[in-house]
Formats: structure tokens, sequence, C-alpha cells
């Protein structure tokens, strides 16, 4: 199987493919274009291009050859035949270079909350080793070399300090091999359970639900634009929401549909957007500005997606640094009392 594209790869050829057809230009010659054009992307889009230019040459449409490249995620071959088939194709390749651009704004997002926890545990985890190590030795030395009172006293704190970060040790281990184990498990293919767990921390799940959300209603107002029916529509969307609680909802809302409710009053009825969106998006469709008001929406699920994240970083950043302030100074004062307790009797 060909290498794909990445997120912000799609994007730039939607644009430019869209740009060109603006313009006029047929889409093959846009092909050739783009194949003899300046392209750095490790040869991935030139391999695709070269593909893509034997088969519009042959007479054939932009989704068919961009299928036969093998570097175009399934949905964006999707949205471009429907965008071919209603005549809309400049339109549907400007809205997939959006949601390209914006899916890889949120997985950039998510990548930076994942990252900085992770280096923070793994510098703590070193910095207890060399306190455990060096540090603490070192002082246990120098108590072993006096008598008295003192010395025994010192060893009473030296022992809670090694007892305090040996605790946190642990328990900043198992953190990490859990944060290990849970992203070798979503990259071979168990998502799902991954998933599961993360739906136990409120601030998780809001923000699976958000990026599903996103997903799926930036696909319905892609297929809506390009004119598809609203339960067709809906039922090509649902499984870009790929998140289970959602796509339950999702399932709800399509079966209200065939009874014959609208795609607002269903969404509406089985609270799939939050009051205020729902409420925008009845407003929309009576007043028959339905793909204006997804599009909004869209934007604004993208909004609360990068709000999430934020919030997320937010609190584990400040938590991960007390961490480190509480367990480095509480272990330095229980060597240093000792300490300064001897310079007192010294003076």
């Amino acid at each position: 199987m060909s290498k794909q594209l990445d997120h912000m790869g799609v994007s730039a050829f939607c644009e430019s493919m869209g740009m060109m057809i603006r313009s006029g230009i047929q889409v093959d010659e846009a092909v050739s274009l783009l194949q003899h054009g300046k392209t750095k992307t490790g040869g991935v889009l030139e391999t695709g291009l070269a593909a893509m230019q034997e088969h519009v040459n042959a007479g054939e449409g932009l989704a068919e050859a961009m299928k036969a490249s093998g570097i175009f995620p399934d949905y964006a071959l999707q949205m471009v035949e429907a965008g071919e088939t209603s005549g809309k194709l400049e339109g549907i390749l400007f809205r997939l270079a959006r949601y390209y651009a914006d899916q890889k704004t949120i997985s950039e997002k998510l990548k930076n909350a994942i990252t900085y926890p992770s280096v923070m545990i793994v510098l703590i985890i070193m910095l207890l080793a060399v306190m455990i190590k060096m540090v603490l030795p070192s002082f246990t030395s120098v108590y072993e070399r006096l008598t008295g009172s003192i010395a025994a006293s010192a060893y009473g704190y030296v022992r809670w300090a090694y007892v305090f970060c040996w605790v946190a040790l642990i328990v900043l281990i198992a953190i990490a091999a859990v944060l290990l184990i849970g992203y070798s498990m979503w990259k071979s293919g168990k998502r799902e359970s991954v998933e599961a767990l993360l739906r136990k921390f409120p601030v998780c799940a809001s923000i699976l639900e958000d990026m599903a959300m996103f997903r799926f209603t930036s696909a319905l107002a892609t297929f809506i634009a390009s004119g598809d029916m609203q339960d067709e529509a809906v039922e090509k969307s649902i499984p870009m929401a790929d998140y289970g609680p959602v796509n339950e909802k999702l399932e709800r809302v399509r079966r209200q549909m065939q009874e014959g409710h609208s795609i607002a009053q269903a969404a509406y009825n089985e609270e799939l957007f939050e009051p205020t969106y729902g409420r925008m998006l009845l407003a929309g469709e009576r007043s028959g500005n339905l793909e204006d008001v997804l599009e909004r929406l869209t934007g604004l699920l993208e909004e609360n997606c990068g709000n999430g994240v934020d919030r997320l970083v937010g609190f584990v950043d400040p938590l991960l640094s007390g961490v480190l302030m509480v367990t480095v100074g509480l272990s330095l004062l229980s060597v240093m009392l000792p300490l300064i307790g001897m310079m007192n009797s010294v003076g």
C-alpha cells in the first residue's frame, strides 16, 4: 500500500487544485502543473501525481485519478467524487483544504499536550534517580562521620527523604508505563480500549466528543454543499465521527430522520449539539441557510477542540511543575535540616 499524504499535504494539494480550477485550468493541465512544480514532500506527492497524470490523460475524473494514486484518504476521495457529480468541485476542494488544515492544527495541539507532560515526567524521574543515587548518599556519608544526637536525628531525616523519593519515583514510573502502553495500543489499532479509559476523565471525554462532532459536522456540511440529500449526507458522515458515544447519538438521529424528521429537528431532539448550537441549526434550516450554519458550527467546534486541549495542558503543566518542586524541595529540606542544626550548634 502506498504511503499517504499527511493532513497538510492533502490540504495544500486541494487548495492548489481549487485555485487552478477557479482560474479556468482543466484538471489534466492542473495535475501536470503540480507534477512539474517544486514540491518538497519526500516523493509521496510526486509519485502520486505521476500516477494521476496517466489517469487524467486517459479521460478519467479527478476522483478516479486520486484513488488510483493511493496517497489520499478515503474521505477526500468521497468529497471530490461528490463535488464532480454535483458540479461543485471547486468549492469542495477549498472546503477539503480548510478541513485538513484544521485537522493538522488539532493534531499538533494534541501532540503537544501529550509530548510536554511526557518529557516532564521523564525529567522528574531522572532527577529523582540522581537524588537517590548521588545526592542523598553524599549527605549520608557526611552524617556517618559524625557522632552524637545530631547525627542520629539526621539519619531519621535522610530515611524520610529516601522513602519520599522512592515513592515518587515508583509512582511516576508507573504513570510513564501507562502512557507508553496507551500510546502503543493506540498505534496498534486498539484505539477503542484507550478511548474507553480516557472517557473516565471528564476533560479527556469532552475533548474526544468535540473532536468527533467536529469531524462529523465538517463532513455533513461538505456533503450537503455537494448537493446530497440530508439523509444521505448524514449516513455518509456518521463514519467520520469515529467515536463510540457520538456514533450512538448519530444513529438515533438517523433513525429519527427515517421517521420523517429533518436533520436539525432530529439533532435537537437527541441533544446532539449544545442547546445554543441546536437552536442555531433549527433557525438555519428554517431560513434556508443550513449550509452556512453548518459551516459556522464546524468553526465553533474546531475552536472548542483547541480550547479543550489548552485547558488540559493548562491543568497538567502546573500539576507536574508542582510535583517537581515539592519532590525536590522536601527531599532537600529533609537532608538540609540536620546540617542547619549542626551549624547552629557549632555557632
